[in-house]
């Protein structure tokens, strides 16, 4: 989650071609150094990792971990937006079941306490160790870093399946500190997996109403499984290893360029985050795409609720939408950095149906909201695609993903290559490094001595008089302070 939670809506194919058989395979890299599955004599089951992800984008995405000696079942939040691995340690209203860390004979207390606030929600806790395998991910047990959460605000939601959460971005993110080595990386060190994961979300277009939870993605952990997409898989190179950080070039609203400063779509950052549920923009980049899409709309003096997310747009039962909006477009740019593509969403993914009003309508709301930390490709645009994160080889992959068709219509395109020549070498923003962040630090507390220095001095000086003898309210930095 921008470090996020999740919110909430369910569905996917089985797409497998083997199902029943179990394929063993080893990873092996392709011309683009791909990890991918190849013959059956090795260790990794890819096939045993599809769907093995339940959920939806309004409830977060989420799958079933052991943890302890003897196991326990939890089930926890997969979040690319942050690195903490945390599940919930005391009872809480919300959720149906906790780590109980008493009961397990492997759970390890640091002593240090550690906080995380999210986009939305926070919670506290204790750093401990403990043994944790996945039923449906790699073979083997590691031993991770765990937050047992002892109290939270706004983080478990009513109606989530979930008690705890899995942060799949870099240590820069980590808390308290970067030493906290984060899940994923005590994955690869231990087990000897690649360091890659792939993700396939399949939410898209289902309404809120359905009460069934189906199997809704697969997360593959150690490469990348090829059921789950078609076509090629395009590359971004990932920016800056904090969060999943890309470089956005330019977005379109139909055939409509934005035309705007590609810095302004990178302002703060623009990253990757499963644990964000819509498509977030920078203030003035949401400003445009309503503007533009409300231009190109069929339907006109549509309420400023809609686009704010205050207000649902409900039609009659069985009357749909879509039609009257447009595609929306991302360019991203290539590893050949002189080149970008183009991910494509689909009103379906942007449109999103949710619970009915009253048995006669169907009522949807706007996927996209404005934000004040940068650009957030959350789990609207994900549902269309299997998204690669290839950390060995620092780029992001997408591909179009084999869930995300409705009613026989692809709800996502991707295409490319297309010239970057007129954009900016360089559109992002990157954070400080940590030296240079010492380097601030101090010369801030150089100035903080000077002026307290400065402070002394005034008060040790003699104080300058008035005719009268008295001191003056100018001159008396008690009185100041005082006041």
């Amino acid at each position: 989650m921008s470090v996020t939670a999740a919110e909430a809506f369910p569905w996917c194919y089985n797409v497998s071609s083997d199902v029943g058989v179990t394929r063993r395979v080893v990873l092996t890299a392709d011309g683009d150094g791909l990890s991918l599955a190849s013959d059956p004599s090795g260790a990794v089951n890819f096939l045993d990792m599809v769907n093995n992800l339940q959920g939806d984008y309004g409830r977060g995405y989420y799958i079933e971990m052991s943890i302890g000696t003897p196991g326990q079942k939890v089930n926890i939040l997969v979040d690319t937006g942050s690195s903490n691995f945390a599940v919930a340690a005391a009872p809480h209203p919300f959720i149906t079941h906790y780590f109980d860390a008493a009961l397990s004979g492997t759970y390890q207390s640091s002593g240090r306490t550690v906080a995380v606030r999210y986009t939305q929600g926070n919670w506290e806790g204790e750093l401990g160790t403990d043994r944790v395998s996945i039923p449906n991910g790699p073979n083997g047990t590691a031993t991770i870093n765990i937050a047992a959460i002892l109290s939270s605000e706004g983080f478990f939601l009513p109606g989530v399946n979930w008690q705890g959460i899995l942060g799949l971005a870099y240590p820069m993110l980590a808390r308290p500190d970067s030493s906290v080595v984060p899940f994923f990386n005590s994955l690869v060190q231990q087990l000897g997996i690649p360091d890659i994961f792939s993700l396939q979300m399949c939410g898209a277009g289902i309404s809120a109403s359905s009460t069934a939870d189906p199997p809704g993605g697969s997360l593959i952990m150690g490469g990348i499984e090829p059921t789950l997409y078609q076509g090629s898989v395009w590359y971004t190179p990932i920016v800056e290893e904090w969060y999943f950080q890309v470089e956005v070039l330019k977005l379109e609203v139909g055939d409509q360029n934005l035309d705007l400063d590609c810095r302004e779509y990178n302002m703060d950052k623009a990253i990757v985050d499963s644990g964000t549920t819509l498509l977030r923009l920078p203030v003035n980049v949401f400003n445009a795409v309503v503007e533009a899409i409300t231009r190109s709309s069929l339907i006109q003096d549509f309420s400023s609720g809609f686009w704010d997310g205050s207000k649902l747009a409900c039609w009659m039962k069985g009357e749909t939408p879509w039609r009257f909006f447009p595609k929306l477009s991302i360019y991203l740019r290539a590893t050949n950095t002189s080149q970008s593509f183009r991910i494509t969403i689909l009103p379906k993914l942007y449109i999103q149906p949710i619970t009915d009003v009253d048995g006669t309508l169907d009522c949807f709301r706007f996927g996209l909201s404005s934000s004040a930390n940068g650009l957030v490709i959350g789990a609207t645009v994900m549902e269309g695609f299997y998204v690669v994160f290839d950390r060995a080889q620092r780029r992001l992959g997408f591909a179009l993903s084999s869930c995300a068709v409705s009613g026989g219509e692809a709800l996502s395109e991707v295409a490319g290559p297309f010239s970057a020549a007129d954009v900016a070498a360089n559109c992002s923003w990157a954070p400080p490094k940590e030296p240079f962040m010492w380097v601030i630090s101090y010369a801030l507390m150089a100035v903080c001595a000077v002026v307290l220095i400065m402070l002394l001095l005034l008060l040790v000086l003699p104080c300058r008089r008035n005719r009268s003898g008295e001191i003056t309210d100018e001159s008396s930095l008690v009185r100041h302070r005082i006041k």
